[in-house]
């Protein structure tokens, strides 16, 4: 891993950005130097609380020639732009999902980090953390023999209880597809390979949301995306997938995530946390075995410690060195299609065949 100190700036200083600092804090050779944030004195305030020397708006953060990372943690709408800019300025980036929201963002994206020589990763890296690892070590052990199929159950967040203004969920570039569905379809890929095919039909659940949480500054939403998203995913090797992302289902029984092999399934924890329980059952079995963990966990399961991020910078900051990189650009390029295939196939009510590939990023474990 990364062995040089890399100098991080943060772009926005919203929701997230108190879970990355705790996340990079764990890293002494990532050092945040600045914030940046439209609203410049939320960047001032941030700044002070997390002791972070430098802060200003984002031409600030661009212009700082002490920045090399900036970490960026604007809303998905202004992705595109925002990368292109940093890329320009002679930063590596790493962003939050999604890459981008549509697949011509997305082609101007990996079109900017390739004219820049500049190395772009991006979020979700949450299959970098034990659970993922382990379920793609027991994959690629055979475990559960040859994949055949997998499902993936997303239910709502309740953002509408607990974020200020949820509204950017239900709009444009949110929905559980673009919000959650990053999370679910970078383990799968990690787990079998690249997406072929998808089919899939949508439709909106609610056409406003009432916002309940104790600090709001809205008291509605209105909902002008699909909420409810049911798909079928064929992937290149053949293993079918099912999946339903939604933000109606407030309540379930239904796993996180199941791969069914020839010989035996896997259970996977909530694709959101690094780590969890991931759970072994082969044909025969009398009950399921909770697999040993494939690499040291990131937080400790069911604490405050779950929600922190920065395993991706840190993975890009050993790429800057010369190392693999996992949570690449073509990877997060070729999620994303994925993702807008899902949306378009429900929008036109037919297949959809992606032009993208990836490889399995290297896994972290060794055998």
């Amino acid at each position: 891993m990364a062995k040089q100190t890399h100098r991080i700036g943060i772009l926005g200083s919203g929701n997230i950005f108190g879970r990355y600092v705790t996340g990079l804090a764990r890293y002494p050779e990532l050092e945040i130097v600045r914030v940046a944030d439209i609203d410049v004195a939320r960047a001032k305030q941030a700044a002070a609380d997390h002791s972070i020397p430098a802060w200003g708006d984002d031409r600030q953060l661009y212009a700082d020639d002490s920045v090399d990372i900036v970490v960026n943690l604007t809303p998905p709408v202004h992705h595109a732009r925002t990368i292109i800019t940093a890329l320009e300025a002679g930063k590596h980036v790493y962003v939050e999902k999604p890459l981008a929201t549509t697949v011509t963002d997305g082609e101007a994206v990996l079109a900017a980090a390739a004219r820049t020589g500049r190395v772009l990763g991006s979020a979700p890296d949450t299959f970098l953390g034990s659970a993922a690892q382990t379920a793609r070590k027991a994959i690629d052990s055979g475990l559960i023999g040859t994949p055949i199929g997998a499902s993936a159950f997303i239910g709502h967040s309740k953002a509408e209880t607990w974020h200020p203004n949820p509204a950017f969920l239900f709009q444009p570039g949110g929905g559980p597809v673009m919000d959650m569905g990053p999370y679910y379809l970078a383990v799968l890929v990690n787990c079998l390979g690249p997406v072929s095919t998808v089919s899939a039909a949508a439709r909106i659940g609610v056409p406003e949301r009432t916002v309940t949480a104790p600090e709001r500054t809205v008291d509605t939403v209105e909902v002008t995306i699909p909420t409810h998203t049911g798909a079928v995913l064929t992937f290149a090797s053949g293993v079918i997938a099912t999946t339903q992302m939604s933000f109606d289902v407030w309540d379930s029984d239904l796993p996180y995530l199941e791969v069914y092999g020839s010989e035996g399934t896997l259970s996977l924890a909530n694709p959101n946390h690094f780590d969890g329980d991931v759970r072994l059952r082969r044909h025969g079995d009398g009950d399921w075995t909770v697999l040993e963990p494939a690499l040291e966990l990131f937080g400790a399961v069911g604490t405050r410690e779950q929600a922190r991020r920065g395993l991706g910078v840190r993975d890009l900051a050993n790429a800057v060195e010369g190392g693999p990189h996992r949570a690449n650009a073509a990877f997060a390029f070729h999620v994303l299609e994925g993702l807008c295939a899902l949306e378009g196939s429900a929008q036109r009510g037919r297949s959809v065949t992606l032009s993208s590939s990836c490889e399995r990023p290297q896994p972290l474990f060794t055998v």
